[in-house]
């Protein structure tokens, strides 16, 4: 068998098969296996709560006391959890990618190719690498866009987007077109991607004096 072609090319693949598994798998946790993975309490210690989550406790102060009761750290883990579990129900990794991948200029449109300590906590589980990129990536996503400009695409998103493919939820909001338990925490999860960075969301020379030259991310702030 190993004298004809197809038992070389089967053994080559075995060969080939066994260095990506070190290389792609063995390798990477013998890296990282002693760094311990943050949970969302830990997050939130170290960086706080993101102003977002305090402007729709102002803005819809009797449904987010309904949901949510007090704005305090424990009500935004519960909101993040529960965005993170609706984010992954609703299959929305399938065309937002939460990877910026080395390729096709995505360094210019998202920031820095994605590292390894971006993805060090629990949120991160199962991984939202995403399938294929219908939308934009979404991994440093925080506060690029308004609670208001997110309320609206959730609810129809060719209002925000004209040339968007992506269906409306209308079982994000209650009766009254307010965003309800689920709409703030599918929210709140979007504007927490990314908010630990420090450069963020002005990495892309988005600040108050205009767009200007991209700035590079300082990533030293993450674990």
């Amino acid at each position: 068998m190993l004298e004809s072609k197809s038992g070389v090319f089967f053994v080559a693949g075995l060969i080939f098969f066994g260095v990506a598994f070190v290389v792609m798998g063995a390798l990477p946790y013998t890296i990282y296996r002693g760094i311990p993975e943050e949970s969302v309490a830990d997050m939130i210690e170290k960086h706080g709560i993101v102003p977002e989550f305090v402007e729709l406790a102002e803005k819809f102060p009797t449904q987010f006391k309904e949901y949510y009761g007090e704005c305090n750290a424990e009500s935004f883990e519960a909101a993040l959890r529960r965005g993170h579990r609706i984010y992954t129900g609703e299959a929305c990794w399938h065309c937002h990618s939460q990877f910026v991948r080395p390729v096709s200029m995505e360094s210019s449109r998202w920031g820095p190719v994605a590292h390894a300590r971006e993805y060090n906590n629990e949120l991160q589980r199962p991984v939202l690498f995403g399938t294929r990129r219908v939308g934009p990536d979404l991994s440093r996503e925080a506060a690029r866009r308004s609670n208001d400009w997110h309320i609206a695409h959730f609810h129809k998103p060719v209002d925000v987007v004209p040339s968007s493919v992506m269906p409306e939820y209308p079982w994000f909001f209650d009766e009254n077109g307010y965003p309800n338990r689920d709409g703030m925490a599918i929210i709140m999860y979007v504007q927490w991607l990314g908010s630990w960075l420090e450069e963020y969301p002005y990495y892309l020379g988005e600040g108050p004096e205009g767009a200007g030259e991209v700035k590079p991310v300082d990533m030293s702030g993450v674990e």
